[in-house]
């Protein structure tokens, strides 16, 4: 499986380095780039591509502002020099943040997470654990919870509060991380939440209800959630 990327910066520099990277990358395939995001706005019109690497301070159009107006909206790396444009990238769900000089290792990790975040019908199986248990990091402690008690994961600005029956425990860790450790019980039904396909008490068109709680299932999440439960 290849995933199809482009690249979007207005530095030639930049761009040549992003390109570069994306060809050491086994499982990417570099379909275009583009020194401004007009040029890519149009190609995207007409051509489906899986990740796009976008820088953010660019003129004509800004990288936050070609997100905003795309219809089909593909994974999403940010590119920047900008620090402050963090919480603009958590809010449109991109899939990680790169602040320049950009190393390779880095730019691994960031790949690692577009593999991860593809759909269930386009990515290779995984094993799942085994374990009936994980250990998750909260402050500098180790704690122990069982899977079956887990209720539903949610995820907030810096943390995931993860829910069971008595308790609520906040851990420093991505949903990335968190779910390669969890068994195929558990299912991510929006950006915000992973849920316990065993705890959940109805399911409706738009959302799950796990004893008290509604939580919304997300557009993007929804047709494969559906499949994996029907």
């Amino acid at each position: 499986m290849k995933i199809k990327c482009i690249a979007v910066d207005d530095e030639p520099l930049a761009l040549e380095k992003i390109v570069d990277y994306i060809g050491q990358v086994p499982f990417f395939e570099l379909v275009g780039s583009f020194e401004n995001g007009v040029e890519a706005m149009v190609f995207l019109q007409e051509n489906e591509v899986d990740l796009i690497f976008l820088d953010v301070q660019m003129p004509q159009i800004l990288g936050t502002q070609l997100v905003q107006v795309l219809k089909q909206k593909p994974q999403i790396i940010f590119t920047t020099a900008y620090s402050e444009y963090a919480v603009d990238g958590f809010e449109l769900d991109v899939t990680d943040y790169l602040l320049k000089p950009i190393s390779f290792r880095r730019f691994l990790q960031s790949a690692q997470k577009a593999l991860n975040r593809m759909s269930p019908d386009t990515k290779p199986e995984q094993p799942k654990a085994s374990r009936d248990f994980i250990f998750v990091k909260t402050d500098t402690r180790l704690v122990k919870v069982n899977l079956r008690e887990i209720k539903y994961i949610e995820g907030l600005k810096d943390y995931l509060s993860i829910y069971t029956a008595s308790e609520r425990i906040l851990t420093l860790q991505s949903f990335n991380e968190l779910l390669g450790q969890l068994t195929s019980d558990f299912f991510r039904i929006h950006k915000s939440y992973v849920v316990s396909l065993r705890q959940i008490d109805q399911i409706e068109k738009n959302r799950v209800k796990i004893g008290d709680k509604d939580i919304p299932i997300g557009e993007t999440f929804r047709k494969a959630f559906l499949k994996k439960v029907q």
